[in-house]
């Protein structure tokens, strides 16, 4: 007799119970909320900038030729605390926020006072010797050119006529001044150049407001107008005579070559209503304002000299940068930088020129040239080449001075144009 298993369904739920239960198991599953980025607080804070002081009265003034004093970590922490640390802070951020939202087709030609227009005139006369020295033949070599050697002789001997006409009449005074003009144009013996050589042009204009001839009514065409025309006339003797970038890493990952551009840039685009950090990724955006944005055309022109496309491949830096929520927080970046990557770093500083308009204090080294150096890594004592003599290392990164060569990307960028020969030379990023 076969037997049959029967099976009990549940009774159905009523349309309220059925109701409550749902209720029920919302309230026990957490709610979906978008996730919050992060918020970063840089603990470094924004440097400030110094008060500028007042040009010193120069009538009985005891110039000098300036020297390197920074032979050590003690001279450099001695410089940092120094109030000639203060001062170059306070005329480079002082340039920097005179520029604040201002296109460099703000400044015309009528606002220039004489010494601007003087300085302008050096510029142009500098770019002029180019055509004096050619390059010499050096095949496909993208390493620096020697011709660059007659170039700075040139200069050289221009420098006393060129301060004469800016008005300067002591010899003394146009020994000091004329030695960071010749400085910023790049390093004679391993023919490079970087932002160090940049750091003495600057410099160069300090003095000039040291000794009166510029005014804080001339601060707005310097950084737009005459520190254009620098760069304008640098990048044709980079091109020119392929000069090296300072350094094995470049500067700091921004620019082979540059770093104001991107701080008087940055401050120039402060508040811009629609140009932002982004914008650096837009080529129209790069051809229509990269004339009166100096951050935009400094992007520009590295983006032209490099073998590959795409400021992730050849600029990583400035690519994660172009991320920032505003250009006020690429101001302050840059201002941290200057301090802490420039004036911070003794590999950097090692190179710095002390004279009376930009005095070092007391305490600092003295440069006797000697032929052995410390490490101020180990404390060892070790031999130097003739161009790396007394020089200082903190043990960070790739020596400034002493890093390995490295082909200018410009060279390389030059020699893949001529006769359309643009598949010869192999595209290496970083190069």
């Amino acid at each position: 007799m076969a037997s049959s298993q029967s099976t009990t369904s549940p009774a159905p739920l009523s349309d309220a119970a059925a109701a409550a239960a749902i209720t029920n198991l919302k309230d026990r599953i957490p709610k979906l909320e978008p996730r919050r980025r992060r918020q970063e607080v840089n603990p470094t804070p924004v440097p400030e900038t110094p008060t500028l002081p007042s040009p010193p009265d120069t009538s009985n003034w005891a110039f000098t030729v300036p020297k390197r004093r920074i032979l050590s970590k003690r001279d450099h922490d001695t410089f940092l605390a120094s109030p000639t640390h203060s001062l170059i802070k306070a005329w480079i951020f002082g340039l920097a926020e005179s520029v604040v939202d201002s296109p460099c087709s703000a400044v015309k030609n009528d606002d220039l006072s004489d010494t601007v227009k003087a300085i302008l005139g050096i510029l142009k006369d500098a770019e002029d010797l180019v055509a004096r020295s050619p390059p010499d033949e050096q095949g496909s070599s993208r390493f620096g050119n020697k011709a660059f050697k007659g170039f700075l002789d040139l200069v050289s001997e221009k420098a006393t006529t060129w301060h004469e006409a800016l008005g300067i009449e002591l010899n003394d005074a146009i020994t000091e001044a004329s030695t960071y003009l010749e400085q910023s144009f790049g390093n004679r013996n391993r023919i490079d150049y970087g932002s160090g050589h940049e750091l003495n042009f600057m410099i160069w204009l300090l003095c000039l407001y040291q000794l009166g001839h510029l005014q804080p009514t001339d601060f707005k065409a310097i950084a737009l107008t005459v520190f254009s025309r620098y760069l304008s006339m640098m990048r044709t003797v980079q091109m020119t005579y392929y000069l090296e970038p300072a350094g094995s890493h470049g500067v700091w990952g921004l620019d082979d070559y540059q770093f104001l551009p991107f701080l008087f840039g940055a401050s120039q685009l402060l508040h811009h209503p629609y140009i932002t950090p982004r914008s650096i990724h837009q080529q129209l955006t790069i051809e229509e304002f990269g004339d009166d944005y100096l951050y935009l055309g400094q992007v520009a022109f590295v983006n032209n000299t490099k073998t590959v496309k795409g400021l992730r491949w050849h600029s990583p830096m400035l690519d994660d940068i172009s991320s920032a929520k505003s250009w006020s927080k690429i101001d302050g970046g840059m201002r941290r930088m200057f301090v802490n990557e420039v004036l911070g770093k003794l590999p950097v500083m090692q190179h710095f020129l002390f004279g009376s308009l930009v005095p070092a204090v007391e305490g600092m080294s003295e440069d006797g040239g000697g032929e052995t150096a410390h490490d101020e890594h180990d404390g060892r004592v070790t031999s130097q080449a003739s161009d790396h003599t007394g020089h200082a290392h903190d043990g960070t990164g790739w020596g400034d001075c002493c890093g390995i060569k490295v082909p200018s990307s410009i060279a390389a960028a030059q020699e893949m144009k001529k006769g359309g020969k643009a598949d010869t030379l192999r595209r290496i990023p970083f190069d």
